[in-house]
Formats: structure tokens, sequence, C-alpha cells
């Protein structure tokens, strides 16, 4: 097996599976890119029974040939067998795992599952039928079942109203890396940057070990989004309408919500999305629960609010990137990122996708606070019926069964950030506000989260708890 980073608990799952006394069927998804095949094919390298993988937009006449070619590889046979349909091509993959040894495990492989599931192709009824009628019937029987349309995946498997309904044994989800993974990744894989340099890395391309794979460990970061992101072709600026083309039907949908909510930076309600977009009812809200599904927004509750008022924002630090700098710019200034890395523009962007990279690593900010063990409930707050400004917005508040407040403020910086006697009154004016409007009779403490801690000195005593980069990179 391969060296596999940060996902040892999945392999635990799986292996568990593989020794079970009874047959498993086994779900593993996750955002295209995010290493699902990676996993599946080197945990069971020589143990596959049989594998197979969809094809993206082809006819069942095209998947079923392939289908059969593979059942010809896996029988040793010199001839494919006809399939007709795909009931023939279950009854197909019977016979062959009829022939093997009864005291094995039969791993059964089907990857990209949702391009399988084709209109008209009668796919997910053929599949019920032969995990219900004979492979639930059996003890032997390992099927994992893979792809990255997370809708597809949750609604034709999980939320199954007929003959699947309440047959998956075993979910898996891959989260994309966060900060500390992505570290290990990139050193076993020669980039031996600093803790710095894989941040501003993590907020160009998020999580993602395949984004990181592309990597060139002999060039410097702005060289590597350079050649990524900005040469003519590069990888990364196609990337975007292929990921949301394969993830998601009516993609274009999709990519007009994403945009509205790249927008705006401190998130937008559902009513404002409706506004923007012009989309509402139940058509948005499938939109909205997919792009959370898989990764690229999170939905943070409004501080003891209805949920009308929940707050959805992107949360993936590509989207942000792409949507910042690359979304209908047509320069053609292959080193534009080495030019203008030190622009305001540059700087303004780093500083919210800083404060992204904050909200995927709440575990680490409550383990350095050391409140890892107390109940929290994390949300966002802005002073209602005004214009959000800043002394009226708190994107991130940890609210504390020990009646505590954790009020964070998070600041991308170079080196230790000074807080200036107008930023201390600043801190201390939205305190007030938020204790007058919540009517809260918890205690407050001022949070900073930054690179590299706060510069200390006659203001900087309104801050009483920090969490610095470092901390962010605890596993």
């Amino acid at each position: 097996m391969n060296n596999i980073i940060a996902r040892n608990a999945e392999i635990k799952i799986l292996e568990r599976k593989y020794r079970s006394n009874k047959s498993e069927f086994v779900m593993v998804y996750g955002r295209r890119r995010i290493g699902k095949t990676f996993l599946v094919n080197n945990v069971f390298s020589d143990r596959f029974t049989f594998t197979f993988v969809g094809a993206r937009k082809q006819k069942p006449q095209v998947q079923l040939r392939r289908f059969a070619d593979q059942l010809k590889v896996f029988s040793n046979s010199a001839y494919a067998p006809a399939l007709g349909c795909w009931e023939d091509a279950f009854k197909e993959l019977r016979i062959l795992i009829e022939r093997r040894p009864k005291e094995e495990k039969k791993v059964i492989f089907f990857d990209e599952m949702p391009w399988i599931d084709t209109p008209h192709s009668s796919f997910v009824e053929a599949l019920e039928y032969f995990w219900n009628a004979w492979a639930a019937q059996r003890n032997d029987i390992l099927f994992i079942a893979c792809g990255s349309a997370t809708s597809w995946m949750v609604n034709k498997l999980i939320k199954n109203p007929g003959g699947l309904h309440n047959r998956i044994t075993e979910q898996i989800y891959l989260r994309p890396f966060r900060l500390g993974e992505c570290e290990e990744y990139l050193h076993n894989n020669g980039c031996l940057w600093d803790k710095y340099t894989i941040l501003q890395c993590y907020m160009a391309m998020g999580g993602v070990p395949y984004y990181m794979s592309l990597l060139n460990p002999e060039q410097s970061l702005a060289q590597n989004i350079d050649c990524l992101f900005f040469k003519k072709n590069a990888p990364m600026r196609e990337e975007f309408d292929e990921l949301f083309n394969a993830l998601f039907s009516q993609a274009d949908k999709y990519i007009v919500v994403v945009k509205a909510l790249a927008a705006n930076r401190e998130g937008l309600l559902r009513a404002e999305i409706i506004e923007k977009t012009k989309m509402s009812g139940g058509s948005l809200t499938k939109i909205l629960d997919n792009l959370e599904r898989c990764d690229f927004i999170e939905t943070y509750a409004h501080f003891k609010s209805s949920v009308r008022n929940t707050l959805y924002r992107i949360s993936d630090p590509y989207t942000l990137f792409y949507f910042k700098f690359l979304y209908h710019k047509n320069t053609k200034n292959e080193h534009w990122w080495t030019n203008n890395m030190h622009s305001h523009s540059v700087e303004a962007w780093q500083g919210f996708s800083f404060e992204t990279l904050c909200m995927a690593h709440l575990e680490q900010i409550k383990q350095k606070l050391g409140i890892n063990g107390i109940a929290t409930e994390v949300s966002t707050w802005r002073k209602t019926g005004e214009k959000v400004d800043k002394g009226t917005q708190i994107d991130l508040l940890i609210d504390r069964s020990d009646r505590v407040i954790n009020l964070c403020e998070m600041k991308f910086s170079k080196e230790p950030y000074p807080i200036t006697k107008d930023y201390e009154t600043t801190l201390r004016n939205r305190m007030v506000i938020f204790k007058a409007e919540t009517k809260t009779r918890k205690s407050l403490s001022t949070t900073m989260i930054t690179t590299y801690g706060i510069l200390q000195g006659i203001h900087s005593g309104i801050v009483q708890n920090e969490v610095i980069m470092e901390d962010l990179f605890k596993i």
C-alpha cells in the first residue's frame, strides 16, 4: 500500500468491512479530486474481484460494453459477454463472483457510479435487485460504491425511498485536508515549505490532494501559482468549469449562486441570495444543499436567531481564488501572480481567505483555547436593521456552555499584528454593541486569530486570548 496521508480512520473502516462476517454495502463519497479512488485502489490493490469505472456522458450501450470488457478481464475469458441491459450485467457479475472460492471476501468496486446512471438506463433498479435478491443474502460480498456527484450519492443511495432504503452499511465521506495534513502531504512530496508558505498555498487551492500534487517542489509558491493558474491553458484555470459540470447537472445555475456568494465576503442570507440570483423555492434549496455537501459553502447560524437568518458563505479556498482573480478576467500576463503578489488586491484577498481558512479549523482553534471538551455553538452576528459595517459585524463567535463567548477577530499579516488605539476602540465598541443588542449575560472574551500573534503594546490588553498560525497546523 502506498503512503496514504490523513486517511487512517477511513482505512480502518474499509479493513473492518473486509473482515466482516456478512455482506457489506459501503459508500465512499466526497468532492472531485479528493482522493476517493486513490484510497480504495490502494487499500484493495490486489484483492479486487471486479472493478468498473463509469464514463461521463456516455450512452448505456457504451457503459455496458465497457462493463463486459471488465468482466472479460476479471474472468480471464477470451470473450466478453453480450449485455443488453444492466440486469444482464449484474447476472454476469453474479456468475463471476460464484466462480471465486467461497472462503474469500469478494470486493466489488464501482467507481464514478453517478455517471453510470444515465437517463432511462434502469441502472439503480438493477443494482437494487442484485443487492436485495442475491448479494445481501450472502456473507462474502464487499460492494463499494464511489462517486464525486455527492447529491446523486446521497439521494440515490442514502435517501433512496425504494429497494436500496437502509441498505448502505457504511458511509465514508472524504473531506479536504486541513493545514497539518497539507504540511505532511507536501513534505512527503518534496515541497519542504514553511508553515507560512503552506498557509498561503492553502488559501489558493484548499486542502484538495490532487491540486497539491500539481505543485513543483523545485519552484517557489509564486512560480507554481503562475504556472497552475495564469499561464495559457493552465490546469487550475480550466478546472473550475470541469469541476462544476462534472458534479452538477445545470451547472450554470450553481455557478450563479456561487458567484453571488463570492462577491459578498461576509456571506448572504437566503433572502439576499434570492434577490441577487432571482432563484427561489425548492430549486434554490437543492442547489444550496448540494453546494454544502460538496464543501463549496458553509452555513452559519446568526447568534440566537431563527433559521431564516442563517448565513451562507463560500468555504472552498479554490473557488474564492478563482472568482477573485480568474473569473471573466482575460489577463495574458503569465507571471501575473509574481508581479502582483504584493498588490492591494492580493492583500485584501489574503485577509478574507484567511478568515475562511480559520472557519475550516474550528477544532484547532477550540483546542488552543482549551475548550475542545466544552459544549459550544459556533455562529456569526451582525446588527440587524442597519447596513453592515465594521462596527456591527462579528464573523465568528464561540458560545460556550461555561457561560463565556469568544468574539473572534481573524487577521492575516506577515508579522505580529499591532493593536492600535483606533483598533482597540473598535473592539471595545463592538463588544458594547453586541452586549446591548443581544442582552447576553455571559462573559465576553476578545480572541485574536493571527499568523504570528499580536504585537504587545499599550493597547494589546484588550485581547484575552490568542491563536496563531502554528496552532492551526495541529492534527
